[in-house]
């Protein structure tokens, strides 16, 4: 099956305003089919989950439908998939828990290519409890974050070591399965930020070998909330503080208050509509009528043809601001998103942003939370030009991205 862009751009209302989006990496646009499944969760009688009132049962339903379509995006238990208001919740949310079960002098193992959410609230619960912090460095020059950086600062007291699953500031994909194997022979339990990394390309937990993994339906055409997935098993021998009356199974006890069915309703539609993307016995049918069974295996393939997509646009901006002089792209590693941070020579990226702006074209300048990988690279706080490419930028969208470059460098 053929990559159909503009049937894909077709299915997103927002971009019939013109602007040509970069700014995936911040939160994509939404697609008709996640709006009409919000309204369609609202419309219809809603209360506290149960199984006698249709208010009870479209509320189980929801939940179900949401925690079995994350399980199929991340090829994990449905049993483990936690809700949270954002990435950021959850993981200070589990680093407190997990802090409970730390000693003074135990160790925990940041990454400094990581999101500000991967890093602040493990130094904090370390902080709180004697635990020493430990820091993984990336190379500068190529980006990479090796595995080898990150066995360097195992030792047999690494009770956790947090790190990403790709770079939300330069799109390096460092090889977590190599990272985890190193991890989990030291005995630690690997907390991975798949925020970035689930935009792009498709998931599998398990094989990654992270026993925590947190991401964002916002990254990838859902609702603005965050996920956690882990196995039920373990978050089984985890004890977060909760109300006296409220349930203990999991993953119920990690959600506190009244779940909004709303937001889980949009992410299983986010879900069912990356799977309209890929092939199998329902593909070209449209989001709305996908269902459970099967759905991984379109998702494998709507994400191989997305990765096509993107890739080859990717190596379109990056051969054209080569040409351009006077351009620095810090996103270099071996493998990495679509996602490039430029910097200009003598000349400030947010003045870059808002001479974009000027025409239509949206690709923000910052270091986007990520101050650690932007202060390593040699850039301060003040980060570079974000470019980050999504699954409905097509051609014209480069043209306008490039030639808008081009005038602002004049």
């Amino acid at each position: 099956m053929s990559y159909d862009v503009d049937a894909v751009r077709a299915q997103f209302p927002a971009l019939r305003s013109g602007t040509a989006h970069f700014d995936g990496p911040g939160g994509t646009q939404t697609p008709a089919s996640v709006i009409a499944a919000i309204g369609e969760a609202m419309s219809r009688p809603l209360s506290i989950r149960g199984a006698a009132l249709p208010g009870e049962v479209n509320a189980e339903e929801i939940v179900r439908g949401f925690r079995q379509a994350m399980a199929d995006l991340l090829g994990t238990d449905p049993g483990g998939i936690v809700f949270g208001r954002s990435a950021t919740q959850l993981t200070y949310d589990f680093s407190r828990t997990l802090a409970g079960t730390w000693s003074p002098g135990d160790e925990v193992v940041v990454s400094r290519l990581d999101h500000d959410s991967n890093i602040r609230p493990w130094t904090r619960a370390a902080e709180q409890t004697g635990a020493v912090v430990r820091w993984a460095d990336f190379d500068p020059a190529t980006g990479e974050l090796s595995p080898e950086a990150v066995g360097a600062q195992l030792t047999g007291r690494t009770r956790l070591v947090a790190v990403t699953g790709a770079s939300n500031l330069i799109g390096t994909r460092p090889d977590i399965p190599a990272i985890a194997g190193l991890v989990h022979r030291a005995g630690a339990l690997l907390y991975v930020d798949g925020v970035h990394l689930t935009a792009h390309h498709q998931v599998d937990v398990e094989r990654l070998g992270a026993d925590f993994f947190v991401c964002s339906p916002y990254k990838f055409f859902g609702p603005h909330h965050g996920v956690l997935a882990a196995r039920p098993e373990l978050l089984g021998t985890l004890r977060p503080d909760k109300l006296a009356p409220s349930t203990d199974a999991v993953p119920e006890r990690f959600e506190l208050g009244t779940l909004p069915y709303e937001s889980m309703a949009g992410t299983r539609a986010a879900v069912d509509f990356l799977a309209s993307l890929g092939t199998g016995p329902e593909a070209g049918a449209g989001a709305d009528a996908v269902t459970d069974a099967g759905r991984r295996e379109r998702l494998r393939s709507a994400y191989a043809a997305i990765d096509v997509h993107e890739t080859a646009l990717r190596k379109s901006v990056e051969r054209a601001v080569r040409e351009l002089g006077g351009v620095t792209v810090h996103s270099r590693a071996a493998e990495r998103t679509p996602t490039l941070l430029l910097t200009f020579e003598g000349r400030d990226a947010t003045d870059a942003y808002r001479a974009l702006a000027r025409s239509g074209v949206h690709a923000p300048a910052g270091s986007f939370y990520a101050l650690e990988a932007s202060r390593h690279l040699g850039l301060g706080d003040s980060g570079g030009l974000r470019v980050g490419l999504s699954a409905y930028n097509d051609t014209d969208d480069v043209e306008r991205l490039l030639a808008g470059l081009a005038d602002f460098l004049r």
